[in-house]
């Protein structure tokens, strides 16, 4: 398996899919029914079935991060929690935007920035190909793609917040039961990738 994947650009936060797929899992729905119903009932509102079974499967594979107890956490907590689980099960499926998030967000939060910028992701991305032969061969298409994709996720998820045209970095703060959560399962890296803590 590919420790780097570019994978991300086919992808979407999803942020009401998410919720209402892992609505349906706590109902006891079985994967294969859910499947059927974004195939057949057009549960994502996509009506082509190829991207719904192709859009199914990324959500599929981001919720299948959560246990039991993350994914009550979900279903009662607020939205911008909600967001910032979403956040977590993509950063836990794709360890270049996990490591976006701990080599970059984190460092400008640390650093008191106010903002993130196109080429602090371009830096990364240059960075990262001198690092590893898999990047190095992604095109400047595919690059340009993902740099959009990961400002769209963070605007998303609240972490950063348009103002006069400027993305402005808007820490998280997490919520108690969250953090607890994360740091009994060990994952002090992620909470620290998320909130820009030290």
């Amino acid at each position: 398996m590919e420790k780097y994947s570019s994978g991300l650009v086919a992808e979407s936060f999803w942020f009401v899919e998410m919720k209402l797929l892992i609505k349906l899992k706590h109902e006891g729905k079985s994967w294969e029914e859910i499947k059927f119903l974004c195939l057949n009932e057009n549960l994502l509102g996509i009506s082509k079935p190829y991207r719904a079974n192709r859009n199914f499967g990324y959500l599929k594979n981001r919720i299948m991060v959560l246990d039991d107890t993350l994914i009550k956490l979900f279903l009662n907590a607020d939205v911008k929690t909600q967001k910032l689980i979403t956040i977590y099960t993509i950063a836990r499926k794709n360890t270049l935007f996990f490591e976006f998030l701990y080599e970059v967000y984190r460092e400008k939060v640390i650093l008191g920035a106010e903002e993130l910028t196109v080429s602090d992701i371009s830096i990364f991305f240059k960075n990262k190909q001198a690092q590893d032969e898999t990047i190095s061969k992604w095109t400047d298409v595919t690059l340009k793609r993902l740099r959009s994709s990961y400002m769209n996720f963070l605007m998303d998820a609240g972490l950063l917040t348009l103002s006069d045209k400027r993305k402005r970095i808007t820490p998280a703060i997490l919520d108690y039961e969250l953090e607890q959560y994360l740091n009994d399962i060990g994952e002090t890296q992620m909470i620290k990738a998320i909130t820009g803590g030290s």
